[in-house]
């Protein structure tokens, strides 16, 4: 090119401008950007959606009043819960969906032991037309692991 003090050729080899222009490159390149994307989407998605620790789901229930739903059985919620919650097995879920807040754009946090009912019980509520549902990422274990307050039978510990 006339114009320019140095070849472009310098930056751009011949070699690597065919690279570039193969069309089996580009296919290639092509997948491997979707495969990496579709490995990184479950991290992605669950950010979204994700549950929150102990300490934002705290905030939550502080600071937005957020409505705290037990899904375990009444054994386990009686043993030890948290503070302001209250109890509606799995089970039951489907049927009183309904009834779980009046105003159905109030925040709504669910718990269960360990984390995985809860993100069964979160699509449910979200189907029910709930604007706002989170989950106690690790339930009432990761809640205790971190040193919150649990409630049994009318005592905090």
């Amino acid at each position: 090119m006339p114009g320019l003090p140095f070849p472009i050729s310098l930056f751009f080899g011949g070699s690597s401008v065919k690279f570039f222009t193969d069309y089996t490159n580009l296919v290639l390149i092509a997948i491997v950007l979707i495969s990496g994307g579709l490995l990184l989407w479950p991290i992605i998605s669950r950010r979204g959606r994700g549950g929150l620790s102990a300490a934002e789901a705290t905030q939550l229930i502080n600071r937005r009043n957020a409505a705290v739903i037990d899904l375990r059985p009444l054994a386990d919620f009686a043993k030890g819960h948290l503070p302001a919650a209250r109890h509606l097995e799995f089970a039951e879920l489907q049927a009183k969906v309904a009834q779980l807040v009046k105003n159905k754009s109030n925040p709504v946090l669910l718990v269960c032991q360990t984390g995985q009912q809860s993100n069964k019980a979160a699509r449910i509520v979200q189907d029910a037309g709930y604007a706002e549902v989170h989950v106690l990422e690790g339930g009432v274990d990761a809640w205790q692991k971190a040193g919150m307050p649990v409630v049994k039978q009318g005592v905090a510990k």
